[in-house]
């Protein structure tokens, strides 16, 4: 079974269960072209729901507890030193184990002394490298404790125009664009800069349905209204009042869907070039799932000759960087990031059918035909 999962799914999806062979995988993406990568450590805790409520089977030996959240730590801090500068950290707070799961269901507003010691000390290590952390999204049980988690964190690290922590807004959630209005008040309050990952939502077969948007469509909306509200510098509840001054903000546009990524790039390189305000962006899509996406983003980068720019501010670059989203591990330490490429996967057929249209299309580009 293990050979079967390496030599299929696990292959298309995961960066290698090594050093060596992780650095390799890094090392060809950014021989293709890519600005950089974000590399996860893989291990996480999943909990299962009844009905609408959610049992979580951790074991409250405080030995093996705080033996897993060493281990998580180390594990992310030889994920960090597998990248490079501007190249991204991917964490998730249930990797930590008992204490940290249980900490997230409860809702406790601070992490456990030793889950907060180890996150800060991966924050420390990534700054002190110059790379970026982001914090997954998780499910809907653990979400706003791991909101309030990160702005934490962001209120700390994210200061004097340094943005080293993001954190990630699931956009099939209903309550999303209310979450990322909620996100720019803060910072724009307290004087801190705010990083946010916008993706479209990947737990649905554990979260609570009601929550999530009725249809695609509503999603897809949401997720296009957030991105041009922050393009823009707006705020995205346009009824609100007593808003702050907007603040030094930064996006990343974490999404399979061509044109999210189209009309995104679109509007930044529109904004840039007649000298409107906008955001630094950057995008990414997970290694084997949209290739010819990221891929495509790139070569006509190349071929128009604008890249990002060197020793300039994010904010003036007309076109994103684009990353490649990399998860590394075990199988076995794989498996929940695997089963979800799997339902996310159910949806995707007309993705895979473009997918299919542009390898046909370069396999006759490169025979010539």
């Amino acid at each position: 079974m293990n050979y079967i999962l390496r030599t299929t799914i696990y292959n298309q999806f995961c960066a290698g269960s090594s050093e060596t062979g992780v650095r390799k995988t890094v090392k060809d993406m950014k021989s293709l072209g890519f600005k950089g990568v974000i590399l996860g450590y893989a291990r996480e805790s999943v909990a299962r729901m009844e009905g609408t409520e959610s049992r979580v089977e951790a074991i409250n030996q405080r030995s093996i507890e705080d033996r897993a959240v060493e281990e998580w730590k180390q594990g992310n801090l030889r994920t960090l030193k597998m990248i490079g500068e501007g190249d991204y950290l991917a964490i998730k707070f249930t990797g930590a184990g008992p204490a940290a799961v249980e900490a997230l269901s409860r809702g406790d507003t601070v992490p456990p002394p030793l889950v907060k010691q180890a996150i800060t000390e991966l924050c420390e290590a990534t700054a002190a490298q110059h790379s970026r952390l982001w914090i997954d999204a998780e499910q809907q049980v653990f979400q706003p404790t791991i909101d309030a988690w990160a702005i934490d964190l962001m209120r700390q690290f994210n200061r004097g125009g340094a943005i080293v922590v993001l954190n990630t807004i699931q956009a099939y959630l209903k309550s999303s664009a209310e979450n990322v209005h909620r996100h720019l008040c803060l910072a724009g309050r307290e004087g801190w800069s705010l990083g946010i990952k916008l993706v479209r939502g990947a737990y649905i077969a554990h979260d609570i349905r009601s929550r999530i948007h009725d249809t695609k469509a509503d999603t897809d909306r949401n997720y296009n209204h957030i991105v041009e509200s922050l393009l823009t510098r707006r705020f995205p509840l346009t009824d609100s009042h007593d808003t702050p001054a907007f603040p030094d903000t930064r996006l990343f546009v974490a999404t399979h869907n061509a044109e999210s990524v189209r009309r995104a790039s679109n509007l930044l390189r529109y904004r840039v070039l007649n000298g409107l305000p906008t955001i630094p962006v950057e995008v990414g899509q997970l290694q084997g799932m949209a290739d010819e996406v990221s891929c495509g983003l790139v070569a006509q980068n190349q071929t128009e000759g604008v890249l990002p720019a060197e020793g300039k501010s994010a904010a003036s670059d007309p076109v994103p960087g684009v990353f490649k989203c990399l998860a590394w591990g075990t199988t076995e330490e794989c498996l929940h990031f695997l089963l979800r490429r799997a339902v996310e996967n159910q949806s995707a057929m007309e993705r895979t059918r473009d997918t299919a249209a542009a390898l046909r299309e370069e396999a006759w580009r490169r025979i010539g035909w």
